[in-house]
């Protein structure tokens, strides 16, 4: 179903494109502001969080588009409403105050909006407020400063909102301003890299929240602190040569890790980058990158009938969220519209957009543990995974599987049970029975060595598997030495094939034999698996709706293993290509025995090459 708000036919070229698209995303929500303006309910769902405080989470993310919208000269006519929901919402004396905080308060990362606000539109949230109301909102942001935060990118919301108080000249905190700021700055790894915490994860939070936020300070507190803010320039321009690859040149950024329902906030970094002044490229490439990826999110069907945009990735879907989504949570996404800050003779407007710079057709990045393949219009992100393991929702398919892919996304399981519940694309899952799978959850090693991807795992402690990935494209081989005290069985999962997409029915897929493997495609793409060594059978999984973040139904195709007690040697390989694909028959990998080892060929080439043990022969 088409929503009503027809973004779809927004060309998305002008600055003026840009302002209607953000005009029409708001008009949307405007029905569903609280009498006392001060809060915004987008629907029923909940979070770790109580309802009031996530209508407040609403109340608070539109601004992250309306702020730039008037920096940049618009109007908006949400704003008399966001202006009344903040005289309200800070004030205790109100039924819809929005009350004291504690440690670790969602009410934090939302501060960072105002504070935002405060230091890009003073004239049009502090000037227009009594002194009371002045004091107020001052009051009710100073909480952050006595509490403590989540040791990740949460340390910025402190900056930001202590920024936007020294801004209009209301009390501040310095103190906590900079220790947030070398909190951060204690992240930082390499090649314009910081991890969301010691030792965590990289994925979008380095950009749409680590960057994102620093480039602001490094604009907006440029005289103040011009030593850091070159410092953050700097850093930003490295990170945009590696964060480049994880976008396609039809828009799309990689789906991968956490919080993907805020959609195209993966774009918002570019935006920051040139609005800092900090773009190593011409503003055509970081104009191209950021309106190719709306253009891309505005042709799925995100948004509700009554437009409303919810939780979820390319359609609607709560299973793939976490327990900090509430319905306003996607508005996050308007973070990309800082654009609109720019004036409309900046470079970034003037100039035409332009394609993406040429770029490596496999590219390591050692921060995130990655190693990136470019080619038929997908981009496949073949990785280790980590180390240690959080408490996030689905942490393990978002993090833990070998491939991530524009083109076939990633799934998650909506049940315990079985392969089906599982939807295992893209990992080895393995069980001792009952039909209850263990994936790889963390590592006991991992490295990336000639352009290879080594990991050693325990799903359970007398189970033992040492993964070598091949990355590769259309088709990359796994090897899988399983060391195992207990008989298990198991499912080395393809990519998998859209079959319903967004409203979207393809054909329903072929089915090709391959000598101990299969082929599916379709008019979408075209999927394979095959076992290239040991005792393993090719089959497809239909697994239930709803699991692929890309695609409402899909199918895997899986090379099934059983696995006696023992020391055993499995090589698969795996084929994905999106459409227009072309098969070739004779490029097939194969495993030949020569001098002691098995070795992995793709026609004339030879991909890799396994020692023979004992027990493989």
């Amino acid at each position: 179903m088409e929503s009503f708000l027809m973004l779809q036919d927004n060309p998305l070229q002008t600055r003026d494109d840009l302002n209607q698209a953000l005009v029409k995303i708001c008009a949307a929500v405007k029905p569903y502001y609280s009498k006392g303006c001060a809060r915004l309910r987008l629907g029923s769902s909940s979070a770790h969080y109580p309802s009031g405080i996530a209508e407040m989470e609403g109340f608070s993310r539109i601004l992250w588009g309306i702020v730039p919208q008037l920096a940049g000269g618009y109007s908006s006519d949400l704003w008399d409403i966001c202006l009344e929901g903040i005289r309200n919402g800070t004030d205790p004396q109100h039924e819809e105050y929005w009350g004291k905080i504690g440690n670790y308060d969602q009410r934090m990362v939302e501060m960072a909006a105002f504070g935002y606000a405060l230091a890009m539109i003073p004239d049009k949230i502090w000037d227009p407020l009594t002194e009371k109301e002045r004091h107020n909102l001052a009051a009710w942001l100073g909480q952050i400063n006595h509490f403590e935060t989540c040791d990740c990118n949460w340390h910025l919301f402190c900056t930001l909102v202590n920024m936007g108080l020294k801004k209009v000249g209301a009390p501040y905190s310095e103190e906590r301003m900079n220790q947030s700021l070398d909190r951060i700055d204690s992240f930082y790894l390499s090649n314009g890299w910081y991890s969301d915490g010691q030792g965590r994860h990289c994925d979008y939070y380095t950009a749409f929240a680590i960057h994102f936020y620093s480039l602001l300070y490094a604009k907006i507190m440029g005289k103040e602190d011009p030593h850091r803010a070159s410092l953050i320039k700097e850093r930003a321009a490295v990170f945009a040569r590696e964060f480049i690859y994880w976008f396609s040149e039809n828009g799309a950024a990689l789906p991968y890790g956490r919080s993907l329902t805020y959609r195209f906030a993966q774009a918002a970094f570019w935006g920051a980058l040139e609005f800092a002044g900090a773009s190593p490229y011409p503003s055509g490439i970081a104009k191209g990158i950021l309106l190719r990826n709306l253009r891309w999110w505005f042709q799925k069907p995100i948004f509700s009938c009554n437009g409303i945009l919810k939780v979820g990735y390319a359609y609607e879907n709560q299973f793939m969220t976490e327990s900090y989504n509430s319905p306003g949570s996607p508005y996050w996404a308007l973070k990309s519209f800082l654009p609109l800050a720019l004036d409309v003779e900046h470079p970034f407007w003037k100039s035409e957009e332009l394609p993406l710079p040429p770029l490596e057709n496999v590219h390591v990045q050692q921060e995130p543990h990655f190693v990136i393949c470019r080619g038929h219009g997908n981009i496949t992100a073949f990785t280790s995974g980590y180390s240690f393991h959080d408490d996030h929702t689905h942490t393990v398919p978002k993090y833990e599987k070998f491939a991530y892919s524009t083109a076939f996304g990633f799934s998650v399981p909506r049940g315990p049970y079985g392969v089906k519940q599982g939807a295992f694309d893209s990992t080895l899952a393995l069980s001792d029975g009952q039909n209850l799978f263990r994936l790889k959850t963390e590592n006991e090693s991992c490295k990336i060595e000639n352009g290879r991807i080594l990991m050693r795992w325990k799903p359970w402690d007398d189970v033992e598997v040492e993964t070598c990935l091949i990355p590769g494209t259309p088709w990359h081989i796994r090897i899988h030495r399983i060391c195992t005290c207990r008989k298990l069985t198991g499912a080395d999962g393809g990519f998998a094939l859209p079959v319903e997409n967004g409203g979207i029915d393809y054909d329903t897929p072929s089915e090709r034999e391959l000598n101990k493997g299969l082929l599916l495609s379709n008019s979408a793409a075209a999927c394979g698996s095959i076992c290239l060594h040991g005792k393993g059978r090719a089959e497809s999984v239909w697994p239930l709706p709803d699991t692929n973040l890309l695609c409402q139904q899909t199918v895997i195709p899986t090379v099934k293993l059983d696995v006696e007690p023992g020391e055993h040697l499995y090589i698969t390989a795996f084929y994905g290509e999106p459409a227009p694909y072309i098969w070739k028959e004779n490029s097939i990998p194969c495993v030949k025995r020569e001098n002691g080892s098995l070795n992995v060929y793709l026609g004339q080439k030879m991909l890799g090459s396994v020692p023979l043990k004992e027990q493989d022969k």
